[in-house]
């Protein structure tokens, strides 16, 4: 069992204030790898202490000293790319290949387009030609990164870089349940040649170490990815310091399947929500389809979840994974159960285990159909391989029950009719839309409306939520 009960702060390994031990469990065979140390606030204090002193010094780092420092980092990160893939997938259960091509991919792919991004920002810019008011962006100090296990590395990357790229010190701290690839990444940084202090990372869990985060007078900024339960708790505590709090919560996206789709529309779709075993938070849970094609449309759903395998995360190939843990199994059996009681037809899937498999969080692609947008499971974010199906009648009526959640991250729409793609895209009430399964490019947007969150990350958009905006006059 990997040992990782120390923290990284101020560019060593330390022991913890206090014995705390936390075990890690690998969901694929409900046996414990590693065991972590739970934080303290005398931990956090020590982090953000050292994130203080450091700030002074690294925020007048210049742009090509940082650039340089990232490049280092890219090529540590390629060198242990393989070790990143497995940490990845023994602690939240992501399928080899799964966990190689896109977990740990897109960890690779935020951190070259945030170079690319730095390279070309403008730290300071004239605001007209006729001004002599000269507007600087400058980084915001020391700040809080609470990131969580369904896209481990993905979110690390979307914080600790443009934080590090702006100039930021900070403290993260990872999900206690996946915490193995965030000591990793440390570890990685800590190879590049970051000054101490710039970068540290104490474990624990929200009540704790995440309460310490976003209470703490001497953090300017907290960014959280997780629950929309947790990110207004998160809000609450941050309140008393005036801190800047970006937040990229739950959903519950609709896709809305039009009868002029193109033909595998509807297989794609229960593709996209069963990958990373529905543990995604802009999956497109709610399926929405023209009556019209309704009847074939859940043939061809039914038919694809049950080609789905679903396995250990140990093995390469196509199949789904285990969901992360036994709390989160237990929440997602329940609401399966509580779809069938609401009176939903249960077509794929189920409560019970997948066939061949006796241990392990694992749970069937499973599929509602004749479900009502005022049940649990089209209102919950359920965060696991299920998808409810809906029937609707009028492009206004699809777009009036998509946005009929208090969600708003992703949505989803098929259709080969370009001009109405465009129109129902635009009244549809999320920070990104996905027309026919595009995917969006490197350095796009992300993040989402009401109780979604706020805030965007990735891109230049990524920098900017690290920076503060300083007006000079009479600057010519």
């Amino acid at each position: 069992m990997l040992d990782k009960r120390k923290f990284y702060i101020n560019g060593e390994w330390i022991e913890p204030s206090k014995k705390n031990d936390f075990e890690v469990i690998n969901p694929s065979n409900e046996e414990k790898f590693a065991v972590i140390s739970l934080g303290t606030k005398a931990d956090v204090n020590l982090a953000v202490k050292v994130s203080k002193e450091a700030f002074e010094s690294w925020k007048e780092t210049t742009k090509e000293e940082r650039i340089k420092l990232l490049e280092n980092l890219l090529s540590v990160y390629k060198k242990r790319f393989s070790e990143m893939t497995e940490a990845i997938s023994k602690e939240m259960g992501a399928p080899m290949d799964w966990s190689s091509n896109v977990q740990n991919a897109s960890g690779q792919a935020h951190l070259e387009d945030f170079i690319i991004r730095l390279k070309n920002f403008k730290f300071d810019e004239q605001f007209d030609s006729k001004s002599n008011n000269q507007i600087f962006y400058e980084p915001i100090g020391v700040c809080g990164l609470i990131t969580p296990w369904n896209w481990p590395i993905n979110q690390i990357a979307l914080k600790v870089i443009p934080a590090l790229a702006t100039g930021c010190t900070m403290i993260l701290k990872p999900s206690e349940i996946a915490p193995v690839s965030a000591m990793l990444f440390a570890e990685m940084i800590h190879e590049a040649g970051f000054p101490p202090g710039v970068f540290n990372l104490v474990n624990g869990d929200g009540a704790g170490v995440g309460t310490f985060i976003s209470g703490h007078p001497d953090i300017d900024m907290v960014s959280f990815t997780g629950s929309t339960r947790a990110g207004k708790l998160i809000t609450k505590n941050a309140a008393e310091t005036i801190k800047r709090v970006c937040l990229e919560l739950g959903g519950k996206g609709g896709n809305i399947v039009f009868a002029d789709s193109y033909p595998n529309a509807v297989r794609d779709g229960i593709k996209n929500v069963m990958s990373n075993s529905g543990q995604s938070c802009d999956a497109p849970t709610r399926m929405l389809v023209e009556k019209s094609i309704y009847e074939r449309a859940v043939s061809e759903a039914v038919d694809e979840a049950n080609k789905i395998k679903v396995d250990i995360a140990s093995k390469k190939g196509d199949h789904i994974g285990p969901v992360v843990s036994k709390v989160q199994y237990d929440k997602i059996i329940n609401l399966i159960k509580d779809g069938i009681n609401e009176g939903a037809t249960l077509a794929a899937g189920g409560p019970e285990m997948p066939n061949g498999l006796n241990k392990g969080y694992f749970i069937k692609p499973t599929i509602f159909t004749d479900v009502t947008n005022d049940m649990q499971i089209a209102k919950k974010e359920i965060f696991g391989p299920v998808l409810s199906i809906i029937p609707f009648e009028t492009e206004e009526e699809a777009i009036s029950v998509t946005n009929d959640t208090e969600y708003g991250l992703g949505n989803y729409l098929q259709t080969e009719d370009k001009e109405k793609a465009k129109r129902v895209s635009k009244k549809l009430r999320s920070g990104i839309v996905y027309i026919n399964g595009n995917s969006p490019d490197s350095g796009t947007p992300f993040g989402g409306y009401k109780q979604s969150g706020n805030g965007r990350e990735g891109g230049s958009w990524g920098l900017e939520e690290y920076l503060e905006v300083k007006t000079i006059t009479g600057w010519k």
